[in-house]
């Protein structure tokens, strides 16, 4: 039954409060106009046959060139959506509503209390996933120390803008959008196995390359090959909880294999595998970096056991602190490593696109999944991507990503140690952004969630990255992807009290603890030697010198080397370092007992700590942790 022709009218004052123009807006004010009456016909405001004002008369009323509402309704008329009548006017056209729009009126359903719904049909394995997710509103706070969630000004704009108008060139289109089947953009493909794979020892055949919509996509499809019902798959503990909910998807059983300074511990364990997901070069969620040692010992092991390594080759591209290892699979001389990785994190929004390495076979298995569960991720992006690759825009990006990241843990790691809240420990890594951070045992990451975020500051919890029941209260993570190096500083001094709010072992201790006078401090500071771990690890020895220089020397061959001077005035005592602690000086009160000085502000809260050696001591690396 047709539609008939409404007589209505929309006149000028009723449309131009729809339109709310914003001259500050990306959109023209002919496009915001155009979007207006669009949303206004697929939302049943404006009927079909609806008498539009005239282009002057809603120019006037919403305060724009009568060119610019005359252009909006030409562009509208030409797509279809109105229709200009002779001597009559203009109408909203019949062709303006959604295909399919037949005026029908819906009737919600009334669930029956006993009928098998597909509510009751729900795999609870499909129900899985992340307890924790970042606030939707996470950029309003001033300290967001979150992986994953990227500053908006490390999204290359302009030069993501010049590929996608590459790819949107007619001959372009007419190549991408007339590709055969499930077949990838060969241009993409070649720029992936000839520029990105090589960097990581890594030679591939055309048909050994599979592009997916993400890293998750290809870990998906990877799963999807290689398990089922009776597969046994080992995973990284702690690990990606991504990846678990896979593997129980799968129904194979799940064994879990402990990660730890080192990464991946390679043992007995993984005797009984036949897949085994690890993350070399990244370990999520740690960030530690798997050895070369370790890496060959897992490849001995895999030819050996006969099993299969999945190989997520997360932020690859960020060893920029030392020099990288090669992925796996470049290592593999037996095709047991089928390699996972995406294009870099930050591209996520406007690309979405990962990459698998794998044998033909296993590539072409995965092809065909891919086709059933989505089809080939958007042709359009794929050749975006390729001249994003091809004009060199990604490694530009690349360097100076890895001149911010840099820049933004190192800041973190040095605020860290400054301000060394508690007795934390860092795990070492080779790059990234992020940093594992393990606290004392009695502090409750959970509490300390809501003491941080009531100053600003947003930490992870890593309870989703342990099997159910395992996971440790006194650890948590902190990234750099989110704000600036500027920032950094500030958001960890927040943190550390967070921190000394959290707990109360501090006020016992220091409850104990006798603060020495001026005098005490003169007598008793000059000519001692200090021992103590820097946050990330590495040893730190201070000499204080009777006549008040001060020499310090830090660093796993005592490389990073400062002096400075230390005084005490109005009965505390004071420092001064050339460059560590930021170059400032900074007064504290002062305690020692059990061999072992104690740092206290104002408040007599504990701010750092060291072990004092004796002159008849030798000094290793055997000595006692005072972090």
């Amino acid at each position: 039954m047709s539609r008939q022709p409404s007589l209505a009218t929309m006149d000028a004052e009723t449309l131009a409060p729809l339109c709310k123009l914003d001259k500050h807006n990306e959109l023209s004010l002919q496009d915001q106009i155009r979007r207006a009456v669009i949303g206004a016909i697929n939302s049943g405001i404006l009927p079909a046959g609806t008498r539009l004002p005239s282009s002057r008369k809603l120019a006037d009323t919403l305060g724009v060139s009568r060119n610019t509402t005359l252009i909006a309704y030409q562009k509208l008329i030409a797509d279809g959506h109105l229709e200009s009548r002779e001597r009559s006017g203009l109408f909203v056209a019949q062709a303006g509503h959604p295909v399919g729009d037949l005026g029908m009126q819906v009737i919600a359903p009334r669930r029956s209390k006993t009928a098998a719904s597909a509510i009751q049909r729900i795999d609870p394995a499909a129900q899985r996933g992340r307890s924790f997710s970042f606030p939707p509103d996470w950029q309003s706070f001033r300290y967001p120390f979150l992986e994953g969630c990227y500053d908006r000004s490390l999204f290359p704009v302009v030069e993501w803008r010049e590929a996608s108008r590459l790819a949107l060139a007619a001959q372009e289109v007419a190549t991408w959008s007339i590709g055969s089947g499930e077949a990838d953009d060969p241009y993409l493909v070649d720029e992936i196995r000839s520029k990105l794979l090589p960097r990581r020892g890594i030679a591939a055949r055309p048909d050994e390359i599979l592009i997916t919509a993400g890293e998750q996509q290809a870990l998906h499809l990877a799963m999807a090959v290689l398990a089922s019902s009776g597969t046994v798959v080992g995973m990284e503990e702690p690990g990606l909880p991504e990846m678990r909910t896979l593997i129980d998807q799968r129904g194979s059983q799940r064994v879990s294999l402990p990660v730890d300074d080192e990464g991946l511990i390679v043992d007995e364990n993984l005797s009984g595998c036949d897949v085994v997901h690890v993350s070399p070069s990244r370990q999520r969620p740690t960030a530690v970096t798997l050895s070369r040692a370790r890496r060959e010992d897992l490849l001995a092991r895999a030819e050996r056991d006969d099993f299969v390594i999945i190989e997520d080759d997360f932020e690859c591209e960020l060893n920029y602190l030392v020099d990288p290892l090669p992925a796996l699979k470049g290592m593999d001389e037996t095709d047991r490593v089928v390699y996972v990785a995406s294009l870099s994190k930050v591209l996520e929004p406007g690309v979405g696109l990962g990459f698998m390495v794998a044998p033909p076979e296993f590539i072409a298995a995965a092809r065909q999944l891919r086709s059933i569960a989505s089809g080939r991720p958007s042709p359009n992006n794929q050749r975006a991507a390729a001249f994003f690759l091809s004009l060199g825009h990604y490694d530009a990006m690349l360097r100076r990503l890895s001149t911010v990241f840099e820049e933004r843990l190192i800041a973190l790691r040095d605020a860290l140690n400054h301000y060394r809240p508690l007795s934390i420990a860092v795990a070492p890594v080779r790059g990234g952004t992020t940093l594992w951070i393990r606290a004392d045992s009695d502090l409750s990451t959970r509490q300390l969630l809501r003491q941080a975020q009531s100053r600003g500051v947003l930490i992870e919890p890593v309870e989703d990255y342990y099997t159910s029941g395992t996971a440790p209260t006194n650890v948590f993570r902190l990234g750099v992807t989110s704000l600036p190096a500027k920032r950094i500083r500030d958001g960890i001094a927040a943190l550390s009290d967070a921190m000394l709010a959290t707990t109360g072992a501090e006020a016992e201790q220091e409850q104990r603890l006798q603060i020495l006078s001026e005098a005490e401090v003169q007598d008793r500071i000059g000519g001692l030697t200090l021992y103590y771990r820097t946050v990330y690890g590495e040893p730190c020895t201070i000499q204080l010198n009777a006549d008040g220089t001060m020499h310090g020397r830090a660093g796993s061959a005592g490389e990073d080397v400062d002096q400075g001077h230390w005084w005490t005035e109005d009965g505390k005592w004071f420092r001064h370092w050339e460059r560590w602690a930021f170059g400032e000086t900074l007064s504290f009160h002062v305690a020692i007992q059990d061999h072992q000085i104690f740092w206290l502000d104002d408040d007599h809260i504990i701010r750092d700590t060291a072990v004092i050696i004796e002159p008849s001591d030798e000094k290793t690396d055997s000595q006692p942790d005072a972090s």
